[in-house]
């Protein structure tokens, strides 16, 4: 870790790079590198790229203090499970230009006990007139430890969607719906 800040130093101070931030860390590695920076060894992270949505809610576990006591935020990626979370591979149901088609990388999303806590999301969803990723994107965006929502789109039709998720408030009754379904089917994929 001193050796990875040495080098992002480095990049730093030769203005090539103004913040540093890590992908996929745990509680345990964000402490370290933060205690390293302020031993002096290295620039100080200012982000954590990591998987947040619906279905994976493990940054809340540990990471998500780090936002309050150390202003260190969530870069969250994969917001929509990758495409698990607007429904369309219920049931077994595959496109031919699916990233599942195409890529063969969303065993994640594929574990016990996903599909049935995708289908109640995507049932309150279109319960509140809402579509599933918009569903899902205003829930990663509503988070107070989130700094960046890391979306995604094929088509201008899914990027137009997805930006209407901007503009959906989660009620405080709704928050409640998300968190009993949230106790019912917990992480599933995380």
């Amino acid at each position: 870790m001193e050796e990875t800040l040495a080098a992002l130093d480095a990049l730093v101070k030769a203005g090539k790079v103004r913040h540093i931030g890590l992908s996929n860390e745990t509680a345990w590695g964000l402490s370290a590198f933060l205690a390293a920076s302020e031993k002096g060894i290295g620039p100080r992270v200012a982000s954590v790229q990591n998987a947040f949505s619906l279905v994976n809610r493990t940054y809340e576990t540990g990471l998500a203090e780090f936002h309050l006591r150390e202003d260190v935020g969530l870069l969250a990626y994969s917001p929509l499970a990758k495409g698990s979370l607007t429904g369309k591979y219920l049931d077994g149901a595959l496109t031919a230009r699916a990233r599942k088609t195409l890529f063969n990388r969303t065993q994640r999303y594929e574990k016990t006990g996903t599909e049935e806590a995708v289908r109640a999301y995507v049932a309150l969803a279109r319960e509140l007139g809402l579509t599933p990723a918009q569903l899902a994107l205003a829930f990663v965006t509503s988070r107070p430890f989130v700094t960046s929502n890391i979306i995604g789109a094929t088509t201008l039709t899914q990027l137009e969607e997805d930006l209407g998720s901007l503009d959906v408030t989660l009620t405080p009754e709704i928050e409640d719906r998300i968190d009993a379904l949230h106790q019912l089917h917990g992480t599933p994929a995380p």
